[in-house]
């Protein structure tokens, strides 16, 4: 089974490099997004508008750089890999393939943040974890979603429709979570207290891929 993943996540990387201008494209919009966002703000913004500006940017980075995890797959490459591969197999290796994408695309976001908009966070390190928690989420959250607007003829505005409800009580955790680094005072054990329910979410949604995907699969 850990061969079959790993074959198949190796696919889907060497996929993404033969398609770098995707990424580029990515890349793109996320600097943009941020240079739009500098020339907007004429005064450096607190640390609460910082944080919120970060999310925001990283969820719809996210939609744009999972939604194509499935969507790109054609009937007959499915069919293929129906053959060959379990759907467990195939499904994790879409949610570790678009965790290590949306690693890169976060610290990507976090640098150019720094850069352009200042630095009002205290405690570097410790929001960088935070940042790549966020991240994992939701990139889990919409590589399922993918895999069910996939299987609705190809209608990829399923997956705003059905992820942001679902994304929201994890977004609003994180960003609770993300303002222990700006120096907020958190009685002990809050921050992880937080930490803990963000990763009780990302098992859950682990579980319902593993549960649902099968059946999607056989359609």
């Amino acid at each position: 089974m850990l061969k079959r993943t790993m074959a198949l996540l190796k696919k889907d990387i060497l996929l993404e490099l033969r398609q770098m201008h995707i990424i580029y494209g990515i890349l793109l919009y996320i600097a943009s997004t941020v240079y739009v966002l500098f020339l907007s703000l004429q005064d450096s913004p607190s640390s609460n508008t910082w944080n919120s500006l970060f999310w925001v940017v990283q969820l719809f980075v996210c939609v744009n750089a999972v939604a194509k995890s499935f969507l790109q797959e054609s009937k007959g490459r499915m069919l293929y890999f129906y053959s060959v591969a379990s759907p467990k197999e195939f499904i994790i290796s879409k949610l570790v393939f678009n965790a290590i994408l949306m690693a890169v695309m976060t610290s990507v976001s976090l640098i150019l943040f720094y850069i352009f908009l200042d630095n009002p966070v205290s405690d570097g390190l410790k929001f960088f974890g935070i940042a790549m928690l966020g991240g994992f989420s939701l990139s889990l959250v919409f590589t399922l979603m993918s895999a069910i607007a996939a299987k609705a003829q190809q209608n990829s505005a399923l997956i705003a429709i059905l992820g942001f409800p679902v994304i929201l009580p994890t977004l609003l955790l994180i960003l609770r979570l993300s303002k222990a680094a700006f120096a907020e005072v958190f009685r002990e054990g809050a921050v992880l207290q937080l930490a803990g329910l963000v990763l009780l979410m990302d098992i859950l949604v682990i579980a319902l891929a593993l549960i649902l995907f099968p059946f999607l699969w056989k359609e």
